[in-house]
């Protein structure tokens, strides 16, 4: 087909009816009420529309799936989290925090404590949680751009992160409110009309959960004759590939690359007293010309070593022992299998035992197709502790602290609490709380499905770790090339729109504390509202441009990981802030500030921490139970920042607000008594 891409169509369309529809609403966009909250007048259906839209972001879009299809069901803790989460909004938050009327939740933080210090520690937080939810959305636009047109990662980063830039400086709240319901509602047409033709087509999602559960052993395969690519050490920890150990697996380099490998490795971390495994067991070289010798003995070394074109490494199984015997585990010995690491990658294919035996010849016809390296055993995938949750030998600890990061991090997150400011009166906020709850339900239905259907339908993807992008490849999968590019074109427009109404939201958040709490409290408390609706402008592009420079440096996470971590700092932070803050009179500004600092930094400190590690930036050698601390800190980062807040204000009980009765009554008492007014008003 000539001309542009259909992808990039449906794309270019999600982008101008974006920008048309954020330009329509701007047009009664002139007051400060306007831009920060939208005049306190928006209605329970479009808030919760809005917000919706703005809090299915590119997690919620491409994320899940992508998590589901490497991990399995373990990775369904987010959509239930990320939903479950505005219970506790419902119950706790929602109703208090429209009813005290601020701007911003620092407005809140200093309101409620009388103290300008505390509002700069808030503030502090609207930004790390800020630019750190903006990291995967910006992943998302750059990989979306990528597997549609085969542009540079950074492209689709600039695109994206432009045009919302201009949407979010020109307008504010008032100007994304329409486009986050709209967003919404094009979100939940793009996940679900095209997995339905494609369950038409391919099966549904019953079958498919069938023919993996009654294979437990199994595992993903790939045909011998397809190729798939393997990354270089620029995106690591994408660049390794784990072998299965349940079989013989044959890498072919067949195509003209510069191969080379880093490191070969065990794939089960041994265990104390185990026997070590020579890697002359786990891999051999075959097939390299004039050249073998010599490259099999760069195996065994155990050093960096160029692989020849045309030649192959054999993987094999080996039995773990222990003294010279057999370890073993529920009776049956435990086997590992080689972990590649490569420094320069390129395109492979795999061959399985068959075709070894065959002396590398390629497959006939009806022979077994090779188990995809890092794909995880169908018995592993499909029940509970799986790879994601024993990544670090402490399921059951990863999963509690996963799901405490998701549940309380959604009420913990400024800029989805900012928009319970646009509502009316406390009472509508919390029945815009209860119709989320019902629109996000409804969305989450469909993206576990994505994730079943990327393992069933695309094992090239774990390969090379490509697994966020299963929602815009697999309709292109189809014999109908046509309808696949139209449905890889909805889905694609679908992404856009999450990355859109998410990252529209984090700017007016993170611009407004730039711009209210920064400028307009901090720096200039006398400047004039024309001058406070310039320091948003130029906040927004300020925010935009951060932010995009940060989306470079993503590129190797996994999507919804990411978001999870923002939902941890937030979980942290701004939770036991909010919950204590309105519910309990005997919280003091001390006692908040330490425990927000306490928990939020630590945790925000694990995090980073954690990320380097991956990255290999940093190379320090813990122990697992500290990495899956540090990887999901909220169950240890929650009841520290809530135990210090209630400690310290004990001890300063003496320092509470004079009119703290007042401010307890504003935040619950029901409108009509006339007590609740605008902390700020417009």
């Amino acid at each position: 087909m000539s001309g542009l891409p259909i992808p990039l169509i449906f794309v270019i369309a999600m982008i101008l009816a974006t920008v048309v529809v954020g330009v329509i609403a701007t047009r009664k966009a002139s007051t400060a009420a306007d831009f920060y909250v939208a005049s306190r007048s928006v209605g329970v259906v479009m808030n919760a529309s809005a917000i919706s839209g703005e809090y299915l972001s590119a997690a919620s879009f491409m994320g899940i799936a992508g998590l589901v299809m490497k991990n399995g069901y373990d990775a369904l803790w987010y959509p239930v989290g990320y939903a479950a989460g505005y219970l506790l909004l419902l119950l706790f938050i929602a109703g208090p925090l429209r009813r005290f009327g601020a701007f911003t939740i620092p407005d809140f933080a200093q309101g409620r404590f009388d103290s300008p210090a505390f509002r700069k520690i808030a503030v502090i937080f609207v930004l790390c949680i800020g630019f750190f939810y903006t990291m995967p959305q910006m992943k998302g636009a750059g990989l979306t751009m990528g597997t549609i047109l085969g542009w540079p990662y950074w492209v689709g980063i600039l695109v994206v992160g432009s045009v919302i830039t201009f949407n979010v400086s020109i307008g504010g709240m008032k100007g994304i409110t329409l486009v986050q319901a709209f967003q919404y509602w094009a979100k939940v047409f793009a996940i679900s009309l095209p997995l339905f033709i494609l369950m038409s087509v391919f099966g549904s999602y019953n079958g498919g959960l069938a023919s993996i559960g009654a294979n437990p052993k199994g595992a993903s395969r790939i045909e011998a004759s397809e190729t798939a690519t393997v990354n270089g050490a620029e995106k690591a920890p994408l660049n390794t590939l784990t072998m299965s150990a349940a079989e013989t697996t044959m890498i072919l380099f067949e195509s003209d690359h510069a191969y080379r490998i880093a490191k070969i490795s065990p794939a089960r971390k041994s265990e104390a007293g185990e026997d070590p495994i020579p890697l002359s067991k786990l891999v051999r070289a075959l097939k390299a010309g004039d050249q073998a010798d010599a490259m099999r003995a760069a195996v065994v070394s155990g050093k960096p070593f160029d692989v020849i074109t045309g030649g192959a490494l054999v993987c094999d199984p080996v039995a773990v022992t222990k003294g010279g015997e057999p370890v073993l585990k529920d009776g049956k010995p435990v086997k590992t299998a080689a972990k590649i690491e490569f420094e320069k990658g390129g395109t492979i294919t795999f061959a399985s035992a068959r075709a070894r035996a065959n002396g590398g010849q390629p497959m006939k016809a009806g022979e077994a197709d090779p188990i995809v390296p890092n794909s995880p055993a169908n018995g592993k995938w499909l029940n509970p502790y799986g790879p994601m949750a024993s990544k670090w030998g402490y399921p059951l600890l990863y999963t509690y602290s996963l799901i405490i990061a998701l549940v309380c991090g959604t009420a913990g997150l400024p800029h989805i609490l900012v928009r319970f400011y646009t509502n009316p009166d406390g009472r509508s906020a919390k029945r815009t709380t209860l119709w989320v709850m019902v629109m996000l339900g409804a969305f989450y239905v469909f993206t576990p499905i994505w994730g079943l259907m990327g393992r069933l339908h695309m094992p090239q993807l774990y390969v090379n770790g490509g697994f966020d992008s299963a929602v815009i490849k697999l309709p292109t999968l189809m014999e109908n090339k046509l309808l696949g590019d139209i449905l890889s074109g909805v889905t694609s427009a679908g992404a856009f729109a999450a990355f859109m109404s998410t990252f529209s939201g984090l700017l007016v958040s993170m611009s407004g504390a730039f711009a209210h709490d920064i400028y307009g409290r901090m720096l200039r408390p006398n400047a004039s509202p024309q001058a406070r609706l310039m320091a948003f402008k130029v906040a927004a592009i300020m925010v935009g441009v951060i932010s995009m420079a940060l989306g470079l440096m993503v590129e190797t996470f996994d999507i919804a990981t990411m978001v999870g971590w923002a939902f941890a700092i937030g979980a942290a932070s701004y939770f036991p802030l909010l919950l204590l803050g309105s519910w309990w009179r005997g919280l003091t500004k001390y006692g908040a500030a330490s425990g927000m600092l306490l928990g939020g930094l630590l945790s925000l400190t694990a995090i980073v921490t954690n990320m380097l590690l991956d990255k290999k930036v940093l190379t320090l050698d813990l122990p697992p139970l500290m990495r899956a601390l540090m990887e999901q800190p909220a169950i240890w980062a929650v009841p520290l920042s809530i135990l210090t807040m209630v400690v310290v204000s004990k001890a300063t009980a003496d320092k509470l607000p004079a009119d703290v009765t007042l401010k307890m009554l504003k935040l619950h008492a029901p409108e009509e008594m006339g007590i609740s007014k605008n902390y700020i008003d417009s």
